[in-house]
């Protein structure tokens, strides 16, 4: 039986092709209330200039079925990124108020799909700014931050520890191509530190604290520590290269131990939160790119996570054990996609990025997520998504 044979069928929808023509748009679709669709309507047509920046890079996924997906998502990627171009702040993580806020988690993958597609001016450029951003001492990055790079005060979204994690590897990537200022290498440096600090040096999991659902917790979520063990093996590497010998293996011996401490607590069915809270889509951050070497059962628990989370919709919960309502969120599933093709696993990668596809909104973007009915809902384009999309494509390539 196949890696892809494991999840359930597609439900098939269509989607309006980009063209210089495209098919009109529901104006009922832009309105921004709960369970609609939210859009900027200025966003709908291609002007020469968005199409020059995209053909002076790469489209990954040219040439395949999923080429017009894949020139959407980036030129989304672009009018989500407008603000690092103008110097007005920092990118959105959708088109909609509740999503008029910068995610250090999100900014990350936006950085490394940039980078990769040839536009690493603008990688560069949000990596620098996040270099401006305040740090808790403990946890690193805030949750979000307004676009203007200012804090949040009194937000129930808390400092996430695996903020720091990010960002250490989309500095990593954003390196791979292109020069970067010293602030840039202050950001890794305190990153490092901060990680360093949260983790005893490698000896212990960082403090229990909320993850990618942003849900008080008084757990250890694997979706905290994990990116904590990724960001610090992408830094060990980066100290390798500019030849930092002594910090490299300072680094890397924390990474190993977090990763070993991942494995004593987690394993061997990695959990939600060690012992319950079902399986969830933080498998994925154990597996390639963000860790080579999968620790034994991740594997597993990874495929696990894909039946257990299965939506009616076709897509995925972000966990077993998320609220029973039916919705299928994308960047779940898209975080799946790019798992599966950094491992080699082709044909469930193409499985997932075969959903994200046919449920796509009437004018192309990738939504947030997706009914049982099969129907997008939420902002359009969210851009977490659309960065994994992306690097998908890129990674099967």
């Amino acid at each position: 039986m196949t890696a892809a044979s494991i999840v359930l069928g597609l439900a098939v929808t269509s989607v309006a092709g980009w063209s210089a023509d495209p098919a009109p748009v529901d104006p009922h679709t832009r309105v921004g209330l709960r369970g609609e669709l939210v859009h900027y309507p200025y966003w709908d047509v291609p002007g020469a200039e968005d199409k020059a920046w995209i053909e002076a890079g790469t489209l990954p996924g040219a040439g395949t079925s999923y080429e017009e997906m894949s020139r959407t998502a980036l030129w989304d990627l672009k009018n989500l990124s407008e603000n690092l171009a103008t110097d007005a702040g920092f990118p959105p993580a959708g088109p909609a108020e509740n999503w008029g806020y910068f995610w250090p988690r999100d900014g990350a993958f936006l950085a490394v799909a940039l980078a990769r597609t040839g536009h690493a001016d603008l990688s560069v450029e949000l990596m620098t700014r996040t270099s401006e951003l305040y740090l808790d001492p403990m946890y690193g990055f805030d949750a979000r931050y307004l676009l203007s790079g200012g804090r949040i005060y009194l937000d129930p979204r808390r400092a996430q520890v695996d903020g720091c994690g990010w960002v250490l590897w989309a500095i990593h990537e954003t390196t791979q191509v292109a020069s970067v200022p010293s602030v840039v290498d202050d950001l890794r440096d305190r990153c490092t530190d901060q990680l360093l600090r949260a983790t005893g040096g490698g000896s212990h999991l960082p403090a229990p604290g909320q993850d990618y659902w942003e849900q008080t917790t008084y757990d250890h979520l694997l979706g905290a520590s994990a990116p904590v063990a990724a960001g610090l093996r992408f830094a060990a590497a980066d100290y390798r290269t500019l030849g930092d010998d002594q910090r490299a293996d300072q680094v890397q011996q924390a990474a190993a131990g977090v990763r070993s401490e991942i494995g004593e607590f987690f394993g061997p069915d990695y959990l939600r939160a060690g012992t319950h809270g079902g399986l969830d889509a933080a498998t994925a951050m154990l597996m390639p790119p963000f860790d080579p070497d999968p620790l034994p059962g991740v594997h597993e628990a990874w495929l696990g996570y894909q039946q257990e989370a299965a939506r009616a919709g076709g897509g995925l919960a972000p966990g077993s054990q998320w609220k029973n309502d039916g919705i299928s969120w994308t960047p779940e599933v898209a975080l799946v996609a790019y798992a599966a093709a950094a491992s080699g696993q082709d044909e469930l990668a193409h499985h997932w990025l075969d959903w994200l596809d046919q449920h796509r909104a009437p004018w192309g973007s990738l939504p947030e997520k997706v009914d049982s009915q099969g129907r997008p809902g939420g902002p359009a384009p969210l851009g977490w998504t659309s960065a994994l999309v992306i690097l998908t494509l890129d990674a099967l390539a």
